[in-house]
């Protein structure tokens, strides 16, 4: 049975390195169009409206990494810590099942790039060309 897989890895790793960034890679750049919309959102929030850089940088950033397999253990790891940190500050605590959901989604992104902190991008990845490392 794990010959059957093995024989998909590559192209598997592949397509889940750009379903999990997808997310990261749209929601960064609609920050951009969004942004005075957003500040005011995060300010609400707690979040000081001055951090919005970081946060698209992290989610941009991260998201385009993420797909090309580029320093992928680098920005897997700070996309999990951005994903657990922005469920607890956005969705944490609430008792609307909504917002429980959504901080589960996070949860659950956060274990998706751990995977990729522990076994890198894969054979089709820029880490693999450039530095031989998968």
């Amino acid at each position: 049975m794990n010959a059957f897989f093995d024989r998909f890895k590559d192209p598997l790793v592949l397509l889940g390195r750009l379903l999990i960034a997808t997310i990261f890679v749209g929601a960064g750049y609609s920050k951009i169009g969004g942004y005075a919309a957003t500040q005011g959102y995060m300010e609400s929030m707690g979040v000081p409206g001055a951090l919005l850089p970081l946060v698209i940088f992290a989610e941009l950033g991260g998201g385009l990494a993420i797909v090309l397999g580029l320093l992928t253990r680098l920005a897997a790891l700070g996309l999990a810590v951005f994903s657990i940190a922005s469920g607890v500050i956005f969705h944490g605590g609430s008792a609307d099942q909504i917002q429980q959901i959504m901080f589960m989604k996070n949860l659950a992104m956060a274990g998706g790039f751990l995977f990729l902190v522990a076994n890198g991008a894969g054979r089709l990845s820029l880490d693999a060309k450039l530095f031989g490392k998968t």
